[in-house]
Protein backbone atom coordinates (compact mmCIF):
# COMPACT_ATOMS: atom_id res chain seq x y z
CA UNK A 1 0.00 0.00 0.00
CA UNK A 2 2.89 2.35 0.87
CA UNK A 3 6.14 2.00 0.80
CA UNK A 4 7.41 2.18 4.21
CA UNK A 5 10.45 0.77 5.40
CA UNK A 6 12.00 0.09 8.52
CA UNK A 7 13.90 3.38 9.41
CA UNK A 8 11.02 5.83 8.15
CA UNK A 9 8.30 3.87 10.38
CA UNK A 10 10.75 4.20 13.63
CA UNK A 11 11.25 8.08 12.62
CA UNK A 12 7.51 8.27 12.37
CA UNK A 13 7.39 6.55 15.73
CA UNK A 14 10.11 9.03 17.42
CA UNK A 15 7.85 12.09 15.88
CA UNK A 16 4.42 10.89 17.78
CA UNK A 17 6.43 9.81 20.73
CA UNK A 18 7.66 13.59 21.17
CA UNK A 19 4.50 15.09 19.29
CA UNK A 20 1.99 12.99 21.44
CA UNK A 21 3.95 11.92 24.56
CA UNK A 22 4.11 8.90 26.25
CA UNK A 23 0.50 8.66 28.24
CA UNK A 24 -1.66 8.87 24.82
CA UNK A 25 0.90 7.24 22.49
CA UNK A 26 -1.01 3.62 23.14
CA UNK A 27 -4.15 4.83 22.61
CA UNK A 28 -3.27 6.78 19.34
CA UNK A 29 -1.33 3.61 18.09
CA UNK A 30 -4.24 1.74 18.72
CA UNK A 31 -6.93 3.50 16.81
CA UNK A 32 -4.05 3.84 13.74
CA UNK A 33 -3.70 -0.41 13.74
CA UNK A 34 -7.53 -0.33 13.73
CA UNK A 35 -7.84 2.27 10.64
CA UNK A 36 -4.93 1.32 9.07
CA UNK A 37 -6.58 -2.78 9.50
CA UNK A 38 -10.05 -1.52 8.21
CA UNK A 39 -8.46 0.34 4.79
CA UNK A 40 -6.66 -2.72 4.41
CA UNK A 41 -10.00 -4.67 4.32
CA UNK A 42 -11.28 -2.26 1.93
CA UNK A 43 -8.99 -2.00 -0.29
CA UNK A 44 -8.50 -6.32 -0.42
CA UNK A 45 -12.81 -6.09 -0.25
CA UNK A 46 -12.32 -3.96 -3.88
CA UNK A 47 -9.51 -6.39 -5.22
CA UNK A 48 -12.31 -9.18 -4.39
CA UNK A 49 -15.14 -7.63 -6.07
CA UNK A 50 -12.62 -6.49 -9.34
CA UNK A 51 -11.29 -10.00 -9.48
CA UNK A 52 -15.23 -11.61 -9.15
CA UNK A 53 -16.00 -9.18 -12.13
CA UNK A 54 -13.17 -10.62 -14.41
CA UNK A 55 -14.01 -13.61 -13.86
CA UNK A 56 -17.73 -13.34 -14.43
CA UNK A 57 -16.93 -11.54 -17.99
CA UNK A 58 -14.71 -14.73 -18.63
CA UNK A 59 -17.15 -16.86 -17.47
CA UNK A 60 -19.20 -15.00 -20.05
CA UNK A 61 -17.04 -15.34 -22.90
CA UNK A 62 -16.18 -19.06 -22.19
CA UNK A 63 -20.39 -19.44 -22.21
CA UNK A 64 -20.42 -17.49 -25.54
CA UNK A 65 -17.82 -19.99 -27.11
CA UNK A 66 -19.35 -22.92 -25.42
CA UNK A 67 -22.98 -22.07 -27.15
CA UNK A 68 -21.20 -21.45 -30.24
CA UNK A 69 -19.84 -24.47 -30.28
CA UNK A 70 -22.54 -26.28 -29.69
CA UNK A 71 -24.66 -24.66 -32.34
CA UNK A 72 -21.82 -25.52 -34.64
CA UNK A 73 -22.08 -29.09 -33.70
CA UNK A 74 -25.75 -29.21 -34.08
CA UNK A 75 -25.38 -27.90 -37.30
CA UNK A 76 -22.77 -30.25 -38.79
CA UNK A 77 -24.97 -33.44 -36.98
CA UNK A 78 -28.15 -31.83 -38.72
CA UNK A 79 -26.02 -31.45 -41.85
CA UNK A 80 -24.66 -35.21 -41.42
CA UNK A 81 -28.15 -36.98 -40.58
CA UNK A 82 -29.62 -35.12 -43.76
CA UNK A 83 -27.46 -36.54 -45.91
CA UNK A 84 -27.19 -39.71 -43.69
CA UNK A 85 -31.02 -39.72 -44.58
CA UNK A 86 -30.82 -39.32 -48.37
CA UNK A 87 -28.49 -41.91 -48.76
CA UNK A 88 -30.62 -44.35 -47.00
CA UNK A 89 -33.18 -43.06 -49.50
CA UNK A 90 -31.26 -43.44 -52.24
CA UNK A 91 -30.42 -47.02 -50.77
CA UNK A 92 -33.74 -47.94 -50.45
CA UNK A 93 -34.79 -46.99 -53.95
CA UNK A 94 -32.38 -49.21 -55.07
CA UNK A 95 -32.95 -51.87 -53.19
CA UNK A 96 -36.59 -51.77 -54.61
CA UNK A 97 -35.14 -51.90 -57.51
CA UNK A 98 -33.14 -54.86 -57.01
CA UNK A 99 -35.64 -57.99 -57.83
CA UNK A 100 -35.91 -60.19 -54.81
CA UNK A 101 -33.90 -63.24 -53.61
CA UNK A 102 -36.82 -65.59 -54.57
CA UNK A 103 -37.00 -64.64 -57.89
CA UNK A 104 -33.15 -64.64 -58.47
CA UNK A 105 -33.31 -68.27 -57.93
CA UNK A 106 -36.27 -69.26 -59.51
CA UNK A 107 -34.79 -67.72 -62.75
CA UNK A 108 -31.42 -69.07 -62.14
CA UNK A 109 -33.18 -72.74 -61.59
CA UNK A 110 -34.98 -72.33 -64.53
CA UNK A 111 -31.64 -71.29 -66.41
CA UNK A 112 -30.18 -74.47 -64.86
CA UNK A 113 -32.83 -76.86 -65.93
CA UNK A 114 -33.37 -75.44 -69.62
CA UNK A 115 -29.48 -76.05 -70.06
CA UNK A 116 -28.33 -79.19 -71.81
CA UNK A 117 -26.09 -81.31 -69.05
CA UNK A 118 -22.89 -80.44 -70.65
CA UNK A 119 -20.95 -82.98 -68.60
CA UNK A 120 -20.47 -85.01 -65.18
CA UNK A 121 -18.63 -82.18 -63.71
CA UNK A 122 -20.84 -79.74 -64.63
CA UNK A 123 -23.99 -82.38 -63.15
CA UNK A 124 -22.22 -83.59 -59.70
CA UNK A 125 -21.28 -79.75 -59.15
CA UNK A 126 -25.27 -78.70 -59.41
CA UNK A 127 -26.01 -81.87 -57.07
CA UNK A 128 -23.53 -81.24 -54.60
CA UNK A 129 -24.69 -77.42 -54.70
CA UNK A 130 -28.45 -78.18 -54.44
CA UNK A 131 -27.84 -80.97 -51.87
CA UNK A 132 -25.75 -78.59 -49.13
CA UNK A 133 -28.18 -76.34 -47.49
CA UNK A 134 -26.42 -73.75 -45.18
CA UNK A 135 -26.02 -75.60 -41.73
CA UNK A 136 -27.01 -73.26 -38.40
CA UNK A 137 -24.47 -73.36 -35.83
CA UNK A 138 -26.46 -75.22 -33.07
CA UNK A 139 -28.07 -72.84 -30.35
CA UNK A 140 -25.65 -72.17 -28.01
CA UNK A 141 -26.02 -72.88 -24.10
CA UNK A 142 -27.34 -69.85 -22.12
CA UNK A 143 -26.87 -71.51 -18.65
CA UNK A 144 -22.74 -70.89 -17.84
CA UNK A 145 -22.84 -73.98 -15.42
CA UNK A 146 -24.55 -76.00 -18.14
CA UNK A 147 -22.01 -75.15 -20.68
CA UNK A 148 -18.74 -75.64 -17.81
CA UNK A 149 -20.25 -79.48 -17.57
CA UNK A 150 -17.91 -81.67 -17.72
CA UNK A 151 -19.71 -84.86 -17.51
CA UNK A 152 -22.27 -85.73 -20.67
CA UNK A 153 -26.05 -85.92 -19.50
CA UNK A 154 -25.79 -89.43 -21.11
CA UNK A 155 -22.91 -90.46 -19.05
CA UNK A 156 -24.31 -89.48 -15.89
CA UNK A 157 -27.80 -91.56 -17.01
CA UNK A 158 -25.78 -94.73 -17.52
CA UNK A 159 -23.86 -94.54 -14.33
CA UNK A 160 -26.95 -93.38 -12.44
CA UNK A 161 -25.09 -90.32 -11.05
CA UNK A 162 -27.44 -88.74 -8.35
CA UNK A 163 -27.73 -84.64 -9.67
CA UNK A 164 -28.85 -83.51 -6.08
CA UNK A 165 -27.49 -84.72 -2.86
CA UNK A 166 -29.94 -85.77 -0.06
CA UNK A 167 -29.75 -86.08 3.65
CA UNK A 168 -30.21 -88.94 5.55
CA UNK A 169 -33.64 -87.54 6.92
CA UNK A 170 -34.91 -86.39 3.90
CA UNK A 171 -34.28 -89.97 2.74
CA UNK A 172 -35.54 -91.61 5.52
CA UNK A 173 -38.57 -89.14 5.00
CA UNK A 174 -39.10 -90.04 1.73
CA UNK A 175 -38.98 -94.03 2.33
CA UNK A 176 -41.34 -93.43 5.13
CA UNK A 177 -43.92 -92.00 2.78
CA UNK A 178 -43.72 -94.50 -0.02
CA UNK A 179 -41.77 -92.83 -2.55
CA UNK A 180 -38.69 -94.26 -4.08
CA UNK A 181 -35.62 -92.85 -1.99
CA UNK A 182 -33.38 -91.99 -5.11
CA UNK A 183 -30.70 -94.96 -4.16
CA UNK A 184 -29.65 -96.89 -1.32
CA UNK A 185 -28.88 -95.27 1.85
CA UNK A 186 -25.96 -96.12 4.18
CA UNK A 187 -28.21 -97.43 7.08
CA UNK A 188 -30.10 -99.58 4.75
CA UNK A 189 -27.26 -100.88 2.75
CA UNK A 190 -25.73 -102.43 5.52
CA UNK A 191 -29.01 -103.82 7.70
CA UNK A 192 -29.41 -107.37 8.05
Amino acid sequence: MFDLGISKMVMIGVVALIVIGPERLPRVARTVGALLGKAQRYVNEVKREVNQAMELDELRKVKTSVEEAARDLEHSVRTHASDFQKEVETLSKDLQDVPSWEEGSMQQDEAASAAPEDGLEDASKRAFVTAVAPVSAPAARKNWRARRQAVPQWYKARQQVRRSLRSSAARRHAGAAGQPSGGKSFHSAHRP
